[in-house]
């Protein structure tokens, strides 16, 4: 169960809850179902299903297993603990301004409520619910300010070029963080194990909470019907099936060796196979959960302002959940109960998928050196943790939110599917499917069906590389 919840906790993150509703809608509403469940079927579940045999069967991390399996792909192990250094320098920030959040909600009247703070510009409009007032170009909601101005404070940076200094209070928000990190790793599986029990499981106790508040919020109707209203002519564009691949390959997260190193402490004779499907469907679920919980409060913003749903849900990324939903619960009676609830939600969601993501390093390294690092796990993970902080300087500055959309578009993206891509080339091909067979067999007793063998040696590969190249 401690796997289960742990591998669950990586694969639901903060995407599911902003990125699979707004690429839903964007693509065709209820028509993108068809292509996500296609990709998921041929590419995601296969590609998730032999990251965890091959980490259950070695027994070994992202760099040393491939010594078993094809020492020529050997770079495939350091690429993965590069790139989740990278990600590890700003995907923490983020659970940062989330814990600033968390902490500012806990007043009367939520400071993103109005425009009678220190912070706010003349251009400050809080137009929510008021038809006396005047929307300009020029206008800014309270949520944004606060988000901008006082969170980041990006107004003091002058660019990517110029970043300017280092916001302290975020410094302080980053460094609980990697303290709480810290301590669920230190000891290895057996404490991070246990911690997910709490951090896989307490999302979903929220997002029932608020999709229950959603629904019955007036206009909750127009968001569901925007989000799922099916719009089947976009099935004949080949982007939409393009974004429904990068869509499960991103959520299910094979490629990050996440699922190598977690597989690796299970029992040889475990039951993966159940385990792949069991967390496979979990994850699109949640996703498609998380879509009602975030378009039934888009609804009801919509009916608010009077204007239509597209109008409001046209932001995606952290302006989603740093800025609209937030000016949305603001609103809403209990605002400050369902703030906390929100970024509570967010905190443990980032958790989870950090405890993987290092992981991940942690035992790709010391299972690649084990005569340097054997016993000395708690000093290792504290010098990793550290270059973490330190990475991630850079993306506390006044105009860290530059830094964290350059690391977010260029430390991972397409890198890491050019590795799954590697990765299922080298297992299916180099190392031979028919040996992998047998070991799938030799650990559960059965071998693989065909529809996996051919998943692994030609679709999951083909979609991959065209999701690499879109055009």
């Amino acid at each position: 169960m401690d796997f289960l919840l742990s591998v669950i906790g990586f694969a639901v993150d903060l995407g599911n809850v902003w990125r699979f509703p707004y690429i839903c809608y964007q693509n065709g509403g209820g028509a993108f179902l068809i292509p996500y469940a296609l990709m998921a079927l041929f590419g995601g579940v296969p590609l998730f299903y032999m990251e965890l045999a091959l980490g259950q069967f070695h027994r070994t991390g992202a760099i040393p297993i491939w010594k078993r399996i094809c020492p020529i792909f050997k770079g495939i192990g350091f690429a993965i603990c590069i790139i989740g250094l990278y990600v590890s320098f700003y995907y923490n920030t983020i659970i940062a301004w989330a814990l600033y959040y968390f902490y500012s909600s806990f007043s009367g009247t939520l400071p993103w409520a109005s425009c009678d703070n220190p912070w706010n510009t003349p251009d400050c409009t809080n137009y929510f619910g008021r038809s006396n007032v005047t929307w300009t170009n020029f206008s800014r909601s309270p949520a944004e300010e606060f988000y901008t101005r006082k969170v980041l404070e990006i107004q003091k940076s002058r660019g990517l070029y110029d970043v300017g200094g280092i916001h302290w209070q975020l410094l302080l928000c980053l460094f609980l963080i990697f303290t709480i990190v810290y301590f669920s790793l230190w000891k290895g599986v057996k404490t991070s194990g246990k911690v997910v029990w709490v951090t896989a499981t307490l999302p979903y106790v929220v997002l029932l909470v608020l999709l229950v508040r959603g629904v019955t919020l007036p206009g909750a109707w127009r968001g569901v019907v925007f989000y799922l209203c099916p719009d089947w002519g976009k099935l004949l564009s080949t982007a939409v099936w393009v974004d429904a691949a990068a869509q499960i390959f991103f959520s299910l997260g094979p490629g990050f060796g996440v699922l190598l190193a977690l597989a690796s402490y299970n029992h040889f004779h475990n039951n993966c196979y159940r385990d792949a499907l069991v967390t496979s469907a979990v994850n699109c679920l949640t996703s498609f959960l998380s879509g009602f919980v975030i378009f039934t409060v888009l609804g009801y913003m919509a009916e608010m302002r009077d204007v239509e749903v597209e109008d409001v849900a046209r932001d995606k990324g952290p302006s989603l959940l740093f800025i609209t939903y937030p000016e949305a619960i603001a609103n809403m009676v209990g605002s400050t109960f369902f703030a906390i609830l929100f970024f509570l939600m967010m905190i443990t969601l980032g958790l989870d998928s950090t405890f993987g993501g290092l992981e991940a390093v942690i035992t790709a390294v010391m299972d690649e050196y084990p005569q340097v690092l054997a016993g000395r796990r708690e000093l290792f993970v504290l010098g990793l943790i550290t270059v973490c902080f330190l990475g991630s300087l850079s993306t506390l500055t006044y105009g860290g939110a530059y830094v964290v959309k350059l690391l977010e578009e260029f430390g991972a993206g397409c890198s890491i599917l050019a590795v799954v891509l590697l990765e299922t080339i080298a297992v299916s091909w180099f190392y031979g499917i028919q040996r992998f067979s047998h070991d799938l067999k030799a650990m559960l007793g059965f071998p693989p069906g065909l529809f996996w063998k051919v998943c692994w040696v030609a679709i999951s590969p083909a979609l991959l590389a065209v999701s690499l190249d879109p055009n």
